[in-house]
């Protein structure tokens, strides 16, 4: 299958969430790259030419290319802008470690673990990424803390209620 001409889309939001419709053509090359049409699809795309990683995700029944404000800023694009998207399938493997200070506060803690181990993988990966994200010591400590709260019911983490 050749690979889809580039796109124009304009940035549309659902909640607080910027993002691109896929055109058909550029889904179905996506799909058979893949060998799928469901779930979490890694891409990468381009946006007038600015290279991201992403994930194609599909939602309240459309296929989104969501787009964060780091890749809208690079790409000098906000809502209701058109931009010009490129998208690619991306099979190399995508995988976050667990900060250690994460793992060990779970080892710690019986009943978190559970909780966490119990959780959806989007929300044990969305955790996992926050933390690992984190610039210094003392802000892992303190996320540390709070993402044990949350699991244990207590707390709100990454916008979220607790559990």
């Amino acid at each position: 299958m050749n690979k889809p001409k580039p796109f124009t889309a304009e940035i549309k939001i659902i909640g607080i969430n910027p993002f691109v419709f896929v055109p058909e053509e550029a889904l179905n090359y996506i799909f058979a790259k893949a060998a799928k049409n469901r779930g979490q699809i890694p891409v990468t795309m381009k946006i007038d030419g600015h290279a991201f990683k992403q994930t194609l995700v599909k939602y309240a029944g459309n296929w989104r290319l969501y787009l964060n404000t780091p890749m809208r800023k690079a790409a000098g694009k906000d809502l209701g802008d058109t931009a010009i998207f490129e998208i690619e399938f991306d099979a190399e493997m995508r995988s976050i470690m667990m900060n250690p200070k994460l793992e060990k506060a779970l080892a710690e803690n019986n009943k978190a673990r559970e909780i966490f181990d119990s959780l959806a993988p989007y929300l044990q990966k969305e955790i996992i990424r926050y933390i690992a994200n984190l610039k210094t010591e003392a802000s892992v400590e303190k996320n540390v803390k709070k993402a044990i709260g949350f699991l244990l019911g207590e707390e709100r983490f990454i916008g979220r209620d607790p559990l």
